[in-house]
């Protein structure tokens, strides 16, 4: 009885073997990251700033691949689909990760159930602008102006569903007036229309619009981030007129789901450093970038929280994607 008991548990022992060295040798080659976006935007430039960091910390490349297409669904569906080994893993983004699933009719992939989330890589807020030649010069007085003229102001975004899409909506439902969304191709587009005053309003990341107020093309009325930032700092919070108002752009570091938790805590840990390296703390600092340090679970709640309230405003101003 008892050789047959311990050559079981032998047996036992020498096939779990195998996946207990597979984490502890890992990783033994190049890391695949996974961009659902073009290359040059915000995701692709965060994930390549911490590349080098990361490299080093593993040992082994750290592979950016782009893969754009349906607001970040194609990019992010390789990535769930790949195997959870650690060698494949992408950055979601309010997009791809919490806005798409309300406003995309057939989700190729589960936004929640489908990823292991790893670490909070960036937060960057979106910032409220008009063109230099509107006589808006605060948020109060182009509050006003809506109210006083319903059904005559637009406001832009760099496409249907995106994050300044989402935040335009808000803005109106929280203040009670009307506008008409123009989607653009792009931000570069989309400011373009704006210094021209062919657009009447736009939210984007502030590090988008940033140096055209600086050149005096546009105005920036407010940050839609809960404080003050300090690459703007005499720019107000929209919340100091609009209390609760909120709108981050975000990027999170994701594995397929079911990847081992010790391969997601290593990445966790390796990620944090790599984002208070002197190297990349300042850049991100430069683009107003935050970084704040959470556990996998804390970022998994994160998630949580941004798909419900934005799937919330994506449902009442019935915005849809195609």
């Amino acid at each position: 009885m008892f050789r047959r008991s311990f050559a079981a548990i032998l047996a036992c022992c020498l096939i779990a073997l195998p996946v207990g060295a597979q984490e502890a040798s890992w990783p033994s080659r190049p890391i695949r990251v996974i961009v659902p976006f073009g290359a040059g935007g915000t995701t692709d430039l965060t994930a390549r700033l911490i590349g080098a960091q990361m490299s080093q910390r593993l040992g082994q490349p750290w592979v950016v691949e782009n893969r754009a297409g349906a607001g970040g669904n194609v990019g992010s569906e390789a990535c769930a689909k790949a195997p959870a080994d650690g060698y494949t893993l992408c950055i979601g983004t309010i997009s791809s990760h919490a806005i798409n699933n309300a406003v995309y009719p057939r989700m190729p992939y589960d936004n929640l159930r489908d990823f292991s989330p790893i670490a909070m890589i960036s937060v960057q807020p979106n910032a409220l602008f008009v063109p230099a030649s509107s006589p808006a010069n605060n948020v109060a007085e182009l509050v006003a102006l809506m109210r006083a003229q319903p059904g005559r102001f637009n406001y832009a975004s760099s496409g249907v569903g995106t994050s300044i899409h989402l935040a335009g909506a808000l803005f109106t439902q929280m203040t009670g007036t009307t506008a008409e969304h123009v989607p653009y191709r792009s931000s570069g587009q989309l400011m373009t229309e704006l210094m021209a005053g062919n657009v009447q309003m736009a939210f984007d990341n502030i590090s988008s619009g940033l140096p055209h107020v600086r050149d005096g093309k546009m105005k920036l009325l407010g940050v839609a981030s809960p404080t003050r930032v300090a690459i703007a700092p005499d720019a107000p919070t929209i919340a100091e007129t609009l209390p609760g108002f909120e709108s981050l752009t975000w990027g999170v570091l994701f594995a397929p789901a079911g990847t081992p938790a010790a391969i997601i805590q290593r990445l966790n840990r390796d990620v944090t450093a790599a984002l208070q390296s002197p190297e990349v703390a300042t850049r991100f600092a430069e683009l107003g970038i935050t970084t704040p340090v959470l556990s996998p679970d804390a970022v998994r709640d994160f998630v949580v929280a941004e798909t419900t309230r934005w799937g919330a405003v994506a449902r009442q101003a019935q915005i849809r994607a195609e």
